[in-house]
């Protein structure tokens, strides 16, 4: 490819070739050659001029133009490619800064090292065009699924040719121990198209849940069509799959739609999946029931769901627990991934054991607290009663309900009990001064001496530390990495603290402290009349 400006029109024939056999624009490669013209020129004239080439689109001719530039006196550096305004009045007339001075120069023949770095520039600048063409050709269409043919693996990873360029499959994207030979046939998922300095720019998987979510639409035309919808997808893949789908028509089964004749439906996407058993389960907008029909085969005894924690406690009979759990954990990991719960599963006589334990801790806090012999704190946790609160100030009505307790009785109670916390909340007041604690904590509403305690032991001495603090830092959240769910504790948690309240006790402080205007906490009446209109809609 090299040019010489002997022959004009082999710059445009060539040009034309390029643009051709890349299917990119032929001025961009007009432009590439221009460039590398320029590059000669400079090696010839100095690299310190400013020279310039334009290449006649019809012609093909070649015009080399030097060009200075017109600066001020102090801004002078390159006295090759700019002049001051004094030194430009002997070529211009009156001249001004920013102003340039354009002459033509002799064309440059160039040598075969000459010739050798311009190939290089346009080479470069082709493949440059090449993947700018390729980018806004599938930038649009991640999320989709492509038939490609294989052109080599590379240290695992798959090149994959995708008609107008490559594409990559990286070892961790593919099923399995999958291998494939050049000229094999691969449908893959176009899972992201970016820029890339270098190398490919459309990535693709094969392990990626939208990958089966994709193979189903094209295989279920209900799902195509949005008569059934597919709500969550888990996998193991190459192992084992959960999908989860509703329909939006009575008279259609959505697990037998995509089930299909004798299987058919599914058992096309199995094959592509190299063999992935798949479990089809009716979508439900109840949680618990939701959870007992993922966790398919096995047969739930009863569902605990903790909303606020994001977790749930499954029951299920002795011998349903390797079921429930799966070989290696895999059947409760997929059915925690399609909820979006942490599953905690244990067995009946486990639960009964937890619930026992819970019983008798409830019970010797009463014993030992209220001053009461163990059959009477019995009667007190079997009604329900799990604090010293609820002893304290619940309406005595719902304590003469007890068999064998009349209303002295329920008073002597309820006067055991609040002599008791009272005890216990000046102790924790001390403690807290103890640790440093200033009056503005304290005397904030909404604290119980117990979490003052507890905040002062964190170092939470002040409002001004109090405001200062996250939701979750006092009320506890969850947090994921890499799929994997993580507890944090609050400082407060112990106390049952959610997270609506912690955010309330917080902005409060600040407004206390000045830091926040009041105002600014109010809904927009537009948003409000809005929220209203909707509301009364559904």
């Amino acid at each position: 490819m090299a040019i010489t400006s002997a022959n004009q029109l082999e710059l445009l024939q060539t040009a034309e070739a390029v643009a051709r056999e890349k299917m990119i624009d032929p001025g961009l490669v007009v432009e590439a050659m221009e460039e590398s013209l320029a590059r000669a020129a400079k090696s010839r004239y100095g690299a310190e001029m400013d020279i310039r080439v334009h290449i006649d689109r019809k012609t093909g001719k070649a015009t080399f133009t030097r060009v200075r530039t017109v600066v001020e006196d102090e801004l002078l550096e390159n006295y090759q490619a700019e002049f001051t305004v004094e030194q430009a009045k002997q070529y211009m007339e009156n001249p001004e800064v920013g102003q340039q001075l354009i002459e033509e120069v002799p064309p440059v023949e160039m040598g075969r090292i000459a010739a050798q770095s311009a190939k290089q520039v346009i080479l470069q600048k082709v493949r440059e065009a090449e993947r700018d063409r390729q980018f806004e050709e599938f930038k649009d269409r991640a999320g989709s699924i492509i038939n490609g043919l294989v052109k080599r693996e590379e240290y695992g990873n798959v090149i994959v040719d995708v008609g107008a360029g490559e594409a990559i499959l990286r070892r961790n994207e593919k099923i399995g121990r999958e291998s494939y030979r050049p000229n094999d046939r691969i449908r893959v998922y176009i899972k992201d198209v970016r820029r890339e300095q270098r190398g490919p720019q459309i990535f693709l998987s094969r392990t990626a849940p939208e990958f089966m979510a994709e193979l189903f639409k094209m295989e279920v035309p209900e799902i195509y069509d949005g008569i059934i919808e597919i709500k969550a997808v888990a996998r193991d893949p190459g192992s084992r799959a959960k999908i989860a789908v509703i329909s939006y028509d009575n008279s259609i089964d959505p697990v037998g739609a995509c089930v299909g004749m004798r299987g058919s439906r599914v058992q096309a996407v199995v094959n592509e999946l190299q063999g992935e058993k798949i479990d089809i389960i009716p979508w439900n907008e109840d949680q618990p029931t939701f959870l007992v029909n993922a966790l398919q085969p096995a047969e739930v005894s009863k569902v605990v769901l903790d909303e606020e924690a994001g977790k749930i406690e499954v029951v299920v009979p002795e011998e349903q627990l390797s079921l429930a759990i799966g070989r290696r954990g895999q059947n409760v990991r997929l059915a925690s991934q399609l909820t979006g719960l942490d599953i905690d599963i244990m067995t009946e006589e486990q639960e009964s054991a937890r619930r026992q334990a819970e019983f008798e801790l409830r019970t010797q806090l009463f014993v030992d607290n209220l001053d009461l012999d163990e059959f009477f704190a019995q009667l007190l946790v079997s009604e329900g009663f799990t604090s010293l609160e609820e002893v304290a100030y619940v309406e005595v009505d719902e304590l003469l309900v007890i068999d064998g307790v009349d209303a002295d009785t329920a008073n002597e109670l309820q006067a055991r009990a609040r002599d008791v916390l009272e005890a216990q909340n000046k102790a924790a007041i001390e403690s807290a001064r103890a640790l440093g604690v200033e009056d503005s904590l304290i005397e904030f509403e909404g604290l119980t001496p117990q979490m003052i305690e507890a905040l002062a032991k964190d170092d939470v001495k002040t409002l001004e530390d109090f405001a200062t603090c996250a939701d979750w830092e006092l009320a506890g959240g969850w947090t994921t990495v890499d799929g994997e769910r993580s507890k944090d504790d609050g400082v407060l948690e112990p106390f049952e603290m959610t997270l609506e309240e912690a955010q309330d006790l917080i902005m409060t402080a600040r407004v206390m402290l000045g830091w926040v205007d009041p105002a600014d906490l109010e809904p927009d009446e537009e948003v409000s009349e809005d929220a209203e209109a909707e509301e009364a809609e559904v």
